[in-house]
């Protein structure tokens, strides 16, 4: 990783994000295109709906809500009349792993995943629905209950700068590839239905038991993951020979090696490609997020409505 690269956050980074959670949208009305996934279509169901009333029909109502039965109960054309539920459980799953703390650009992973998870949280709770989340590293898991407003952004983000202002170069504890599926399955147990689940997370470790709980919470919620990746997990340059450090283990190897390299880009592309796999089997929107980009920018790129066809719809969109 490059002497440059930002290490740590601090929860004055995160609070000052609420000023910039403009201009996107975690439940589009247009579907999400993964730039990762070879650009195919997915859709978020979006909030739920809750029965209001029944009501007589007025010409240009929309004839898909008429309700059949009570227009044959009552003798005339009864439309069924919905409200959004403004109520949504929104759990946000930040990896801060060993793995994530790797950057070679602008910051380090673990520093974009904090990054995407405040500016996630301040967007959510500014629409009214609940956020919690699952935030974990090899120091522990920690559980955020979802809460309305903004009452668990103030645990979500504490939490979140405690595993990050943790992470050591020298760390000696063993990276944890199995916490990825322990931070979901407790995800599982807090989102029982028609919520959303956000993975931020580089998918170390993924596995087939990581496709079962996932499999498992789309049953009855979303899941919209966000890939965070750094340039040189994809392509490693030839800078001689290098000497790399995990915790209390250095190697030493020649990074010019060009069978090296290949294995190296081969490890990043195996991960990246069992991400978008599975994406496209089950139309989970995947976000990919990269160390050497403003990471705001990227979400409204990704996530913005970019297409307004007019002043008063870019004034709109400037607006959310």
């Amino acid at each position: 990783m490059a002497g440059e690269a930002r290490a740590h956050v601090l929860l004055d980074d995160l609070l000052r994000l609420r000023h910039r959670a403009k201009g996107f949208s975690f439940l589009p009305r247009q579907p999400v295109h993964s730039l990762l996934a070879g650009r195919h279509a997915s859709r978020l169901r979006g909030r739920g709906l809750e029965f209001e009333e029944l009501r007589p029909y007025y010409q240009g109502d929309d004839v898909r809500a008429i309700d059949w039965r009570a227009t044959a109960r009552l003798g005339e054309p009864q439309l069924r009349v919905y409200t959004e539920e403004r109520d949504r459980q929104v759990i946000l799953l930040v990896d801060q792993r060993l793995s994530m703390f790797f950057g070679s650009r602008r910051t380090m992973k673990a520093v974009v995943a904090a990054e995407a998870s405040a500016l996630a949280a301040w967007r959510v709770t500014s629409l009214g629905d609940r956020i919690g989340g699952i935030v974990f590293s090899e120091h522990g898991v920690d559980e955020i209950r979802p809460r309305a407003r903004q009452a668990a952004i103030g645990p979500l983000f504490a939490a979140v700068v405690r595993h990050n202002q943790a992470l050591r170069a020298d760390d000696a504890r063993p990276s944890d590839p199995t916490l990825l599926n322990t931070a979901i399955a407790k995800a599982l147990r807090l989102l029982p239905h028609d919520g959303l689940l956000t993975l931020i997370t580089d998918a170390a470790g993924a596995d087939a038991e990581t496709v079962r709980l996932v499999t498992e919470v789309m049953a009855h919620n979303d899941v919209l993951t966000i890939f965070v990746f750094d340039p040189l997990e994809a392509r490693l340059p030839d800078i001689g020979r290098t000497v790399v450090a995990e915790g209390s283990h250095q190697i030493e190897f020649d990074s010019g090696a060009s069978g090296l390299r290949a294995g190296f880009a081969s490890s990043f592309s195996e991960r990246r490609q069992a991400v978008e796999n599975f994406s496209r089997r089950r139309a989970i929107p995947v976000l990919p997020l990269t160390t050497e980009r403003d990471t705001t920018e990227q979400f409204r790129e990704l996530l913005g409505r970019r297409m307004a066809r007019s002043p008063a719809a870019d004034r709109q969109a400037s607006a959310m």
